[in-house]
């Protein structure tokens, strides 16, 4: 089932392949006990949870050292996936809800993820600096980018693109980019995945 994530990203090891494979077992596992992806949504993990993330990969090649905080991770979204992709990089997972981060914390364990955590910490209360902030749809943009501003850095720029936001969202986000449209760019993700799950669906970037 893996197999959808090789067909775009051809150039992983042995041993990421290992870990994106190991991902349909133990959230299949984890979700019968708390339930962190709709169960009617479960059996298509890889395109709309894996992939899904994946698409931050398709804006910026994450360069060796970058910090990424994953605001609202739920049980992993997208930094897992990310951080599988990403070995050199340092992610932190963060989410409000006690037993999402549990599942979180025990997916990484599991497939021997050695630069993530995962921490129960709301993103008022996240003080920490980070190169990039990166989010699945959690909460309105403008209200996001009040709570996350305080967390970017602004020194440190090592990467193709200047530290910001990077937000994975459906639909209609024109309403929502209008405080940051002279700023704000918009990619569609079916731009780079084919599934038709993949249209109306669109990454954000926000530069600091």
């Amino acid at each position: 089932m893996a197999e959808i994530i090789f067909k775009y990203f051809q150039s992983l090891t042995e041993e990421q392949k290992r870990q994106f494979e190991m991902l349909d077992e133990l959230y299949h596992e984890w979700n019968a006990k708390i339930n962190v992806i709709s169960r009617k949504d479960i059996d298509n993990l890889y395109e709309h949870h894996v992939l899904h993330s994946l698409a931050i990969a398709k804006s910026v090649n994450f360069r060796k050292g970058t910090r990424i905080l994953d605001f609202g991770t739920g049980g992993g979204f997208p930094g897992i996936p990310l951080a599988i992709l990403f070995p050199e990089c340092k992610f932190k997972l963060i989410d409000g809800t006690r037993k999402k981060i549990l599942v979180a914390t025990e997916v990484a364990n599991a497939i021997g993820l050695k630069n993530c955590i995962a921490e129960h910490i709301r993103g008022e209360e996240e003080k920490g600096l980070f190169d990039f902030v990166v989010s699945r749809a959690v909460m309105p943009l403008p209200v996001l980018m009040k709570i996350v501003k305080k967390n970017i850095s602004k020194k440190n720029q090592q990467n193709a693109i200047p530290n910001g936001v990077i937000v994975l969202k459906g639909g209609d986000v024109q309403e929502e980019v209008k405080p940051f449209k002279h700023i704000a760019d918009i990619t569609d993700i079916s731009s780079w995945f084919k599934e038709p799950w993949f249209k109306e669906k669109h990454l954000i970037y926000l530069p600091a």
